[in-house]
């Protein structure tokens, strides 16, 4: 029996024993396989009997001499030669390796758009203390609320060996990401001919579901604070997003708040959420796009399919270089293939189906979940006539500096309409993500956002 079919019945044999969560019992006795055969989030430890994926060994931990957190980070990968490169003309060779959103890509822009791939480097890490909760929390998370909450976990990843498909989109927006951050960066809703106008985003994150020694209580049922404020352009300058997430999203979905320029007045905001337009996204994107997805699972059925080895963006350092101008890197159709970084992995994929009764403007979507980060890749979104319609790539870099892996750069194609949104553009900014940064709850209150759009 292959993996990937013994995968997917395990996943449905945990949905038949249990609607809401693996037991904690099941979690404890699979927990000592943390760091031993699996590395301490779940992955596994080896590599492939073709040797095209390595064996983790630890991922990057130091970063280079002279390197200051917030600026651009040096690729230590810049000395690998492309493996080959996947087009219109060979796809057929690599179909089994292929989502199909890249397939689609291939087929439709194959004049233009081709996949590099390199070397696989598992270079994701993560700091100890996000180890070790892992594997105390492995034996007492479960899903609660039909999936739309969690509870026995704080700190780590819930379930590094999920059992259905919402434990592993759990995993997702519950992964390590630092404790706290500030980036500006760059969103660029990108016209068929290639033309766009750059809104400019600074976002302050802070995560208490991450801090050291969090406790269920004390966090309140709220595990992120963000806000966003818009720079540019001038049409937009001043409107301020603050969103605080939650934990069990049926008893208190995510709250949110618009600071609004023209009325200084601070709104309450329940539409930032779901297939809601995104803000300033050129309709290119939902809300729950966003860190290709977040937000309450509620709407959809969510199945674990398994575990598959695909050719995925990752270690996107190039993407991420303060030596490639936008001018060089936005293109009509698609991003500048030169730039893009693609590398055979093993992720998990989950397929999400809308639930009768509910609604989303996407019908089904496929995630592609990467096993060493439990960071979403790849999605591919289908709607109401189930027809392929929007490509999504999570195009991430390993932070050494926390360390930590993430996204540098999102980007939505929308198959349609020819058009894509481009966004964590951060070749020309200042600096990056920073995350040695002073943040605290205090910075994420209705009377900071009032004062912050009163400056």
């Amino acid at each position: 029996m292959n993996k990937l079919i013994r995968t997917a019945l395990g996943g449905l044999l945990g949905l038949f024993l249990a609607s809401n969560s693996v037991s904690a019992e099941m979690s404890a006795s699979e927990a000592a396989r943390l760091g031993k055969d699996l590395t301490p989030l779940g992955a596994e430890k080896t590599g492939n009997e073709e040797g095209t994926i390595p064996a983790w060994e630890g991922g990057i931990t130091d970063a280079p001499a002279g390197f200051e957190s917030g600026g651009h980070h040096p690729d230590p990968f810049e000395g690998d030669e492309i493996r080959f490169t996947i087009t219109r003309e060979n796809m057929s060779e690599h179909a089994d390796k292929l989502t199909a959103g890249h397939k689609a890509m291939l087929e439709m822009y194959g004049d233009t758009f081709t996949m590099n791939v390199y070397p696989t480097r598992r270079s994701a890490a993560y700091p100890r203390r996000i180890y070790d909760a892992t594997r105390e929390i492995a034996a007492t998370a479960e899903l609660t609320e039909e999936g739309n909450g969690v509870t026995g976990a704080t700190v780590g990843i819930p379930f590094p060996i999920p059992g259905n498909g919402v434990e592993a989109i759990w995993n997702h927006i519950l992964r390590f990401r630092g404790t706290s951050a500030t980036r500006i960066i760059g969103q660029a809703p990108v016209t068929r001919t290639g033309t766009y106008t750059m809104v400019t985003l600074e976002d302050d994150y802070y995560a208490p579901y991450h801090l050291p020694g969090a406790t269920e209580e004390e966090l309140n049922n709220i595990i992120i604070k963000f806000r966003q404020h818009i720079t540019e352009p001038a049409r937009l300058v001043g409107q301020i997003l603050l969103v605080h997430e939650t934990l069990n999203q049926v008893e208190e979905h995510r709250k949110a708040w618009i600071y609004n320029p023209g009325q200084r007045r601070v709104r309450r905001a329940p539409n930032v959420a779901f297939d809601n337009p995104g803000t300033a996204a050129d309709g290119l994107r939902t809300s729950d796009q966003l860190d290709m997805f977040n937000g309450s699972p509620e709407r959809y059925d969510w199945e674990l399919v398994g575990k598959k080895e695909m050719y995925v963006p990752y270690n996107a350092y190039k993407l991420h270089s303060d030596e490639v101008s936008y001018e060089q890197l936005l293109q009509p159709l698609h991003l500048n293939p030169e730039f893009l970084r693609y590398e055979l992995h093993r992720v998990w994929v989950v397929d999400a189906t809308v639930k009768e009764g509910t609604r989303h403007i996407y019908k089904r979507r496929t995630f592609y979940i990467d096993e060493d980060t439990w960071q979403i890749v790849a999605v591919d979104q289908y709607d109401n006539r189930d027809e392929l319609w929007r490509v999504s790539e999570g195009h991430g870099i390993t932070y050494y500096d926390v360390p930590t892996y993430w996204t540098t750069l999102e980007v939505h194609y929308d198959l349609q309409g020819g058009r894509y949104l481009a966004v964590g553009l951060n070749n020309e900014a200042p600096y990056t993500y920073d995350f040695d940064v002073d943040l605290s709850p205090r910075d994420f209150t209705t009377g900071a956002l009032r004062r912050a759009g009163r400056r």
